[in-house]
């Protein structure tokens, strides 16, 4: 292919918005439009709230990327490395453990931003951080699944535990997560023959003095106002600072009894972006008006909550989906700009007005300088989102969803999903590969029956039975394997990934003195 390629890395509003518009400004000769994203599927965020309560299916909240971007390449993987400097991005393993390389000619960062739990012992541990579809459906089968085991519960302290719900962030994403949430753990509780609705307690923490500092102080209050009278508790010029299995704590020094703890603040940079070698501010990617990188005009472009991004008058552009897709535009137009010879645009939007969802029939709304707020800001609200919503398809069973959702009770099936485990069993019939020199070190392997060879350049070194291990050098290293292992027997192993192989390493050290060890006599006998 002659023309250029464009890689783009992220698949929320700027990245899939970025190569919808990118689609419709190049011909598919000038330009290889890439996309990386770990899933293959686009979740519109504002209306993430609403899989709590199951008011929208659990799948019409997504559509998949290839329908939205027909045109684009799509790398459901995760992104490992950028060299700005050689132009090409590193992509991790998938089921072969090989690493790819993608060369760019023109690059598009909008990875988004990780909450960050810094500095706040257990929350990491204990919070159900709100930021993706499966966060959502973890929640809401917390939420079930507290008020199956409090129905039959007799410990009235521990009662109290599990009815307890606790949302750390007073701004749009942790107001809009207590309203759902709220309405549906109350609905939900009719159903329950031993819960009664004054043992249930939804407790919203924020750090400032009022709620939805985003939006005028008179909606704000409105905002608490409602949430108080639907038994909301608010706990204002307060934070959460730790966390155990069974309490949130708070700044204050107050304990807040509770097993479901909700985190929707902070935010901070992925490993991604703070590994780049380049001007940021705050943790975030510097970027001019043209919204290219700070050093790499031109070449680089970066968009997103993970830019800092300057609007006309000045102040940070705020990390919402009517921005997202402005900057996408912006960034699409200035890259068919370079390609064709023509003049960059500079990034001026000031936002239309912002929107927030308190359940059950009501909202605040601030649209072109007006001002609204319950059951017609709430219409509002469901009118600008569903033309929002991308797809004639998605817009129908969406709409279809809510119709049925004022007609029917909310569904209260908990929808289990295990995750896979890391420490697993694996089994080979003989003569299998189990690993090829040369391949990505992702896990280690423990005998439990069986014996496999161990060749390297096709020679063989070594040959293990039962209860011996191998694969852990290129872990210790962090280097790619430098010997293929094969099986002579059928074989049968337990393998350890490589994210709980770093933990055990760090948690024992024995283990880890025992592991090096072994590979440094291996590594000296292989010689």
């Amino acid at each position: 292919m002659n023309g250029k390629r464009i890689v783009i890395l992220g698949g929320g509003f700027g990245g899939v918005y970025a190569a919808r518009f990118l689609e419709k400004l190049l011909r598919p000769d000038e330009a290889e439009i890439c996309l990386v994203n770990r899933e293959n599927y686009f979740v519109f965020q504002p209306l993430l709230p609403e899989v709590i309560s199951g008011s929208i299916g659990l799948v019409d909240t997504v559509s998949p990327i290839r329908r939205l971007c027909r045109r684009t390449r799509l790398y459901m993987r995760e992104v490992e490395r950028v060299d700005l400097e050689r132009r090409a991005v590193s992509l991790a393993p998938s089921f072969r453990p090989r690493a790819l390389e993608l060369p760019y000619d023109y690059l598009v960062i909008a990875t988004g931003t990780l909450t960050d739990y810094s500095g706040m012992p257990g929350v990491a541990d204990h919070a159900l951080p709100f930021r993706t579809l499966g966060d959502a459906l973890r929640l809401r089968n917390r939420v079930l699944h507290a008020l199956e085991e409090a129905d039959n519960e007799r410990d009235e302290e521990f009662r109290r535990r599990l009815l307890t719900f606790v949302v750390g962030g007073g701004g749009f994403s942790g107001v809009e997560v207590i309203a759902e949430l709220n309405d549906f753990v109350r609905g939900a509780a009719r159903h329950f023959r031993n819960i009664r609705p004054e043992e249930i307690r939804c407790v919203l923490v924020h750090s400032r003095e009022r709620i939805l500092q985003e939006i005028t102080p008179g909606l704000a209050e409105y905002a608490q106002k409602l949430l108080l009278k639907r038994g909301v508790t608010l706990k204002l010029k307060d934070r959460i600072t730790a966390a155990t299995a069974d309490s949130a704590v708070l700044k204050s020094g107050e304990l807040i009894p509770t097993r479901t703890l909700v985190s929707t603040v902070p935010s901070g940079p992925v490993p991604l972006v703070q590994a780049l070698q380049c001007r940021k501010e705050k943790g975030s990617l510097l970027v001019n008006p043209q919204l290219e990188l700070e050093g790499h005009e031109g070449r680089v472009w970066a968009l997103g909550d993970c830019a800092s991004i300057r609007m006309a008058d000045g102040e940070p552009a705020p990390p919402t989906a009517q921005h997202a897709t402005r900057e996408a535009r912006t960034v699409a137009e200035n890259i068919t700009a370079v390609i064709r010879g023509g003049s960059q645009k500079t990034f001026a939007f000031a936002g239309l007005g912002k929107l927030g969802s308190l359940g059950h029939h009501s909202a605040v709304a601030e649209v072109f300088g007006m001002r609204f707020s319950g059951f017609l800001a709430w219409f509002l609200w469901r009118g600008v989102y569903l033309m929002k919503l991308p797809g004639l398809e998605r817009k129908f069973k969406v709409a279809l969803d809510w119709t049925t959702s004022l007609l029917f009770p909310a569904e209260l099936v908990q929808l289990k999903v295990q995750p896979s485990d890391n420490i697993s069993s694996e089994h080979f019939e003989a003569g299998a590969t189990v690993f090829e020199q040369g391949d990505v070190g992702d896990r280690m392997y423990v005998i439990r029956q069986g014996e496999v060879e161990v060749l390297r350049d096709g020679v063989k070194l070594n040959v293990l039975g039962p209860g011996e291990y191998f694969g852990e050098m290129a872990l210790l290293a962090n280097v790619p394997r430098n010997a293929t292992v094969r099986t002579t027997k059928p074989t049968d192993v337990l393998t350890i990934a490589k994210g709980d192989f770093t933990k055990l390493l760090a948690t024992f050290p024995e283990f880890g003195a025992s592991i090096a060890g072994l590979a440094a006599q291996r590594s000296e006998e292989n010689r």
